[in-house]
């Protein structure tokens, strides 16, 4: 997996599991802290993808590359559809604008 991508994806896991085990003062914040570690994270996939030779055409053949299958492995399931939606928008080389992000 390219470097930055398992690092961010590292760090995305990480707020997410903050997120998870915050207290109810806190969720707020380790919510706002994973949403934005999301995003880096997907932005560190798109610039994979868009730098890769010959990169795949559909979102199947994106999600049966063996980093990808490994992404799937760390990612706790119920990011799981997000993130293949993201994936969906990045092969459709579409990028979302900051309001139409996941609240």
């Amino acid at each position: 997996m390219e470097r930055k991508v398992e690092e961010t994806l590292r760090a995305c896991i990480q707020h997410w599991n903050a997120m998870a085990s915050a207290d109810e003062e806190d969720q707020e914040g380790a919510a706002d802290h994973f949403q934005s570690s999301f995003y880096v994270w997907i932005e560190a996939v798109r610039e994979w993808v868009q730098g890769m030779q010959s990169a795949p055409e559909s979102l199947d053949a994106f999600m049966a590359l063996p980093d990808v299958e490994e992404i799937m492995d760390l990612l706790p399931a119920p990011l799981h559809l997000n993130f293949e939606t993201e994936a969906e928008l990045i092969l459709d080389d579409f990028i979302r604008e900051e309001e139409d992000r996941y609240d």
